[in-house]
């Protein structure tokens, strides 16, 4: 009962968390909400019984794909700070 309730929920909320990240305009935030988008669905994974990919989605897409891109927005300069 509680797993379906689960399984309609978290896959709208990673939906949310993909459109969040499309539509801000600060790419920080856009990554943080990337982040979130993918812990979200390591959860899914972790739920539908496979640790194994759960365990890479969150240490690849959570950590690693976060990290390069916070990375390469503090080596670009904002058009803001140029005029």
């Amino acid at each position: 009962m509680y797993i379906d309730i689960i399984h309609i929920i978290l896959p709208v909320f990673i939906i949310i968390a993909a459109i969040i990240s499309v539509l801000l305009k600060d790419l920080l935030s856009a990554v943080i909400a990337l982040a979130a988008m993918s812990l979200l669905l390591s959860l899914e994974f972790y739920i539908l019984q496979a640790p194994d990919v759960a365990i890479a989605e969150a240490g690849v897409g959570a950590c690693l794909t976060t990290a390069i891109f916070i990375l390469a927005i503090k080596a670009t300069k904002r058009q803001e700070e140029e005029a």
